[in-house]
């Protein structure tokens, strides 16, 4: 077997707290939730917590997009455009992001992609204009690609059988920076801040001393999020591994790592069609996202007159189901490959976009404001088990590659969202929700058409005899089950040491 915690001859650990397989590059084969040792599972959780306060940094002004509406005057109109130009920021950016991951390795990439956006973040209470709005948000949007480079340094850590559930959680709460950054920047700090500055936030204050306040509260508050992010920059490039053998630019100076062309992995990667249908596909889940992200608490504003802070933490909830939901989705995915294969990650992709795609239609018929939070909660959990499942399918994608892949299917989701924000700002928001809906469902379909390498599809072909042999050996080794644990020590090495004792 090549399963064990033995590191390979050029890898720069000896051993390992997890079980690996070192014919996969020491990449582990568990998932030990509780554990911060290196390389694996440090690089887990760093991966997940810079892209959460990554997601934390771009998303920082959207609940307060109220305020800016009527500090700088902008019609409904330039707050969509605004959102445009904050997703397509970027779109650009999640292309690029994986191949400079297949050669620099995620941590640079990470840590660039923090301070990039961190920057216009703290400068954000200079904007005057809604040109100067577009700008700022465009390049902050920046942020929006740690997503990429958090999937690539899991894929990198993780056997192809878990990848599926440890993109999902380093997905989901990394995701989750989203919506804590609802509540967090629209219903605490910012009425600390106005209360900072207006000295009182009742009634007593006239219009025009709240309006100042305001102003004031949403052009200072963002300076916080920025400062962290440049904490949490330091904390990846001090503290944690590029991939199980150790960092690419070491590596490389070795000689241990082949030289990758960022062009050429590009152009493989875009080769294959699979590439290009979960790049539709995760426009459909994604895009949904983060078009909502953008726009929640602006509709529950306008369309059940809530107030600020009040349609923040309504707004937030959305966000708050990526505890659990993305998890969920490539749980699903990776328990459905081990059973029926290939084609279970399919179906459980497939029935995941169709409900999303109903869901979001619903949502914009709905009357009341408890309906309204209900469907929103269900079609939170649908769009991010679609992402959560997307992305248990990427790693099987041309595997030399796969930073480059992660990064075309990645920007998928963002162009998804200009299309979508596209919708809003030309039409109002029922339309938008029922188009965005009708394309969402559409999407589904393309999972007839993936077809990968030695897999079954959906409806043609049959698993290889290798890829019928790995999963049997790994489903004697763990079960039908992805293997993750809440237990502080993998479960072989307690398997190990009671053994040892026995003798």
């Amino acid at each position: 077997s090549n399963f064990s915690h033995q590191g390979s001859s050029d890898s720069k650990y000896e051993t390992y707290p997890c079980l690996v397989d070192n014919s996969c590059n020491d990449r582990s084969l568990e998932i030990n939730l509780y554990s911060l040792k290196r390389p694996h599972m440090r690089s887990f959780h760093m991966a997940w917590i810079s892209f959460f306060f990554a997601f934390f940094t771009w998303f920082a002004i959207t609940p307060l997009l109220g305020e800016v509406r009527d500090s700088l005057h902008l019609s409904s109109r330039q707050v969509w455009t605004s959102n445009t130009f904050a997703v397509a920021g970027s779109a650009f950016t999640r292309f690029i992001s994986g191949p400079l991951c297949d050669k620099y390795g995620a941590r640079w990439v990470m840590a660039g992609t923090l301070v990039v956006s961190a920057i216009p973040t703290a400068l954000t209470g200079l904007v005057q204009s809604p040109a100067g709005l577009n700008v700022l948000r465009l390049v902050i949007g920046v942020g929006g690609s740690s997503f990429v480079t958090a999937q690539y340094w899991t894929s990198t850590m993780f056997t192809v059988e878990v990848a599926g559930t440890a993109n999902a959680l380093v997905a989901g709460w990394g995701n989750l920076g989203g919506g804590v950054t609802q509540i967090i920047m629209g219903s605490v700090l910012f009425p600390i801040a106005k209360y900072i500055y207006a000295g009182d936030v009742s009634s007593s204050l006239t219009k025009e001393e709240d309006a100042r306040a305001s102003n004031l509260a949403w052009r200072t508050v963002c300076v916080i999020p920025a400062m962290i992010s440049f904490f949490v920059c330091f904390l990846v490039l001090r503290y944690s591994d590029d991939s199980p053998k150790g960092n690419y630019r070491k590596r490389s100076k070795m000689g241990l790592m082949p030289q990758v062309s960022t062009l050429k992995s590009m152009i493989e990667a875009s080769s294959d069609r699979n590439t290009w249908l979960l790049f539709i596909q995760y426009g459909c889940c994604f895009g949904v996202e983060i078009t909502i992200f953008n726009a929640a608490a602006l509709y529950f504003q306008d369309r059940f007159d809530q107030s600020t802070e009040s349609a923040a933490a309504i707004a937030s909830i959305f966000g708050w189901m990526n505890l659990f939901a993305r998890g969920l989705g490539g749980f699903l995915s990776d328990m459905a490959n081990a059973k029926y294969g290939m084609r279970g990650r399919f179906v459980v992709q497939m029935i995941a976009l169709i409900l999303e795609g109903g869901l979001v239609i619903l949502f914009g018929y709905v009357e009341s404001l408890g309906a309204a939070i209900g469907v929103m909660v269900i079609l939170s959990i649908l769009v991010q088990a679609a992402e959560g499942s997307t992305y248990g399918i990427v790693p099987y994608i041309k595997h030399d590659v796969t930073g480059s892949v992660a990064g075309i299917i990645g920007a998928g989701g963002n162009v998804g969202g200009v299309i979508f924000s596209i919708f809003f700002r030309e039409n109002d928001w029922r339309i938008g929700f029922v188009t965005m809906g009708a394309v969402a469902m559409a999407g589904a379909f393309c999972s007839f058409f993936l077809l990968i390498e030695g897999h079954g599809g959906l409806f043609t072909g049959s698993d290889s005899a290798a890829v019928l042999q790995r999963r049997n050996d790994h489903n004697e080794e763990f079960g039908n089950l992805p293997n993750i644990s809440v237990q502080r020590e993998s479960r072989q090495k307690k398997q190990d040491a009671a053994a040892v004792s026995r003798h």
